[in-house]
């Protein structure tokens, strides 16, 4: 039985689902010093594949992607007045950019 190779997808973006799938650039100390390696991050809904990260920065950037990586974070259980809560989950997104490019976090927002 031979093994096909995978076909990459595709996806094609509107702005308005480009607009919904990057949430809100992510601005900290360690995001900084990410971007000296052509690195951004952002944090997308739970329900954001790779690809439709990938396609939201190209086409909201105006940039070249080379690798997505995302990691999820369960949100915290938390007591107030005696009555358990939980914060929200959260999907954050770490874009590789190709060589040479760089994104302005306050363009496309």
């Amino acid at each position: 039985m031979s093994i096909r190779p995978r076909k990459r997808e595709t996806v094609t973006m509107s702005d308005n689902k480009a607009y919904e799938t990057i949430l809100r650039p992510i601005i900290t100390e360690k995001a900084t010093m990410l971007s000296e390696q052509n690195k951004v991050g952002f944090v997308v809904p739970l329900s954001a594949t790779k690809l439709e990260i990938k396609a939201a920065v190209e086409k909201l950037y105006n940039v070249k992607v080379e690798s997505v990586n995302t990691s999820i974070l369960k949100g915290k259980t938390k007591r107030f007045r005696g009555v358990l809560g939980k914060r929200i989950d959260q999907k954050k997104a770490f874009v590789t950019l190709a060589e040479g490019q760089s994104v302005d976090m306050m363009q496309g927002v």
